[in-house]
């Protein structure tokens, strides 16, 4: 992860209508915006290995594979933070968010 890009607050709302309309893939955290670095060939085969080992183990299950390009959003104590986490699981039908989990 790099330096923030800018040091103005930037609400969670706009960074979210950034993201979602740039090209490259940024992360969050309390008002700063973090531009992401590129992943490897193996870095990418790893994570694709671990989903696919999740995935089949929830099968059956309400709960849902994601990989790189969905976010999580955290509820730090007074700040929001997304992050492009490589592997995780949704099983909360409650998460309706398109772009992100809570």
């Amino acid at each position: 992860m790099q330096a923030a890009l800018n040091r103005e607050f930037i609400s969670g709302e706009d960074y979210l209508t950034g993201e979602e309309a740039g090209e490259m893939k940024h992360e969050y955290v309390g008002g700063d915006v973090y531009a992401m670095a590129g992943i490897t060939r193996e870095h990418n085969e790893i994570a694709q290995n671990i989903a696919f080992a999740i995935r089949s183990h929830l099968r059956g299950s309400p709960c849902r594979v994601f990989i790189s390009d969905i976010k999580v959003r955290l509820a730090a104590p007074g700040e929001d933070v997304f992050y492009y986490p490589d592997v995780m699981v949704g099983c909360d039908t409650r998460d309706t968010e398109r772009l992100f989990l809570r």
